[in-house]
C-alpha cells in the first residue's frame, strides 16, 4: 500500500505558527499546551473559519483559494519570500505580482554595480527607469545623475532624445526591442494596468508615433542579451554586448551589464574610462 504523501502545507503552517508570540498579538490565556498561537487564533486573524484553518494544517479540504493563502500569510506575518513559499506548497505557483514603485537601490547593489568598473551597468525598474547606475555607464551611456528623475526613463531618453536617438547605430531594432521588452516588464510586475503604466505609454504616444505604432503591434519580447552598437564621440562607434539579469528578491528590478564585444572595443572602452574627466 502506497504511503500517503506528506502535508507540507500543513507542516509549514505549524511551523510559522508555534513561532509567534501570543502576547505580542494580544492574546493572553495563560499557561499553553504547546508554544505559539492557538489554530483558533490564527483563524481569527486571518478571518476565516478556524474548522478550515485546521484543516488545511492537517492536510484536508482541498486546495485553497489565493484569497485565503493572503489572509494566512497576513495574519502569520510572513515576509515576501515566506508568503511565496505558502503559494508554492497550497497551489503549486507563486503570488501574482504585485507592483510597487522603486526609487532607488540599496548600498549593497550600488556597490555591484561599482565593482564592475570596465563594465558599464544599470539597474532599471519594470517601468524602465534607471535608479542605479556605475561611473561607466555615465559616460558611455548617459550620465542619469544629470538628469531629473523622472528624465532617467529610457523609453523617454529613446524616443524623446535626438541625442540618444543618433548615438544608437540600430535605433529602430534597439527601439523595438526596448517596446517589447518594457510590455513584459510591467505584465511580470503587474504594473500593467497601474496608473504609471497608463501614464508613461500616453505620454509616449503623443510624444512620439512611432512609439505608438510599436505599442499597437503588440510584440512581447525576453531581455536576454544581444549586441548595441554606440556612436561616442570621443570613441567612436563601439559595440557592446549586452546581457540582462534579474536581481534576487526584487522581481521589479532588472540589471543590464555591457562589455566590449572584441578586443578593439575594449581598448577604446578603457581608453575612455581612462581619460581625465
Amino acid at each position: 500500500m502506497a504511503s500517503k504523501a506528506p502535508n507540507q502545507l500543513g507542516t509549514y503552517l505549524r511551523d510559522r505558527r508555534i513561532r509567534l508570540d501570543p502576547a505580542a498579538f494580544g492574546f493572553g490565556g495563560g499557561r499553553r499546551r504547546t508554544p505559539g498561537l492557538r489554530r483558533e487564533e490564527v483563524a481569527s486573524r486571518a478571518n476565516i473559519s478556524p474548522t478550515w484553518y485546521t484543516w488545511l494544517e492537517q492536510g484536508r479540504g482541498g486546495a485553497p483559494s489565493a484569497d485565503v493563502l493572503d489572509r494566512i500569510a497576513k495574519g502569520l506575518m510572513l515576509t515576501e519570500p515566506e508568503r511565496e513559499h505558502l503559494y508554492m506548497l497550497g497551489l503549486g505557483r507563486p503570488p501574482e505580482a504585485r507592483y510597487q514603485p522603486v526609487d532607488g537601490i540599496t548600498p549593497r547593489l550600488q556597490r555591484v554595480l561599482d565593482g564592475m568598473a570596465l563594465s558599464p551597468a544599470i539597474i532599471k525598474t519594470a517601468m524602465w527607469d534607471v535608479v542605479g547606475w556605475n561611473r561607466a555607464a555615465a559616460i558611455l551611456l548617459t550620465d542619469y545623475a544629470k538628469l531629473p528623475r523622472e528624465g532617467r526613463n529610457i523609453l523617454r531618453l529613446m524616443f524623446g532624445s535626438d541625442h540618444v536617438r543618433a548615438r544608437n547605430e540600430d535605433w529602430d531594432s534597439i527601439a523595438r526591442f526596448v517596446v517589447g521588452a518594457f510590455r513584459a516588464d510591467v505584465a511580470r510586475a503587474g504594473a500593467n494596468n497601474s496608473a504609471e503604466a497608463t501614464k508613461l505609454v500616453t505620454e509616449l504616444c503623443l510624444v512620439s508615433a512611432e512609439f505608438e505604432a510599436l505599442w499597437q503591434d503588440n510584440d512581447v519580447v525576453a531581455h536576454g542579451d544581444g549586441v548595441k552598437r554606440i556612436h561616442h564621440s570621443d570613441a567612436g562607434l563601439l559595440a557592446m554586448e549586452f546581457s540582462s539579469f534579474a536581481v534576487e528578491g526584487r522581481p521589479e528590478l532588472g540589471m543590464i551589464i555591457y562589455n566590449p564585444a572584441s578586443p578593439d572595443d575594449a581598448d577604446r572602452l578603457r581608453a575612455l574610462l581612462d581619460a581625465p574627466r
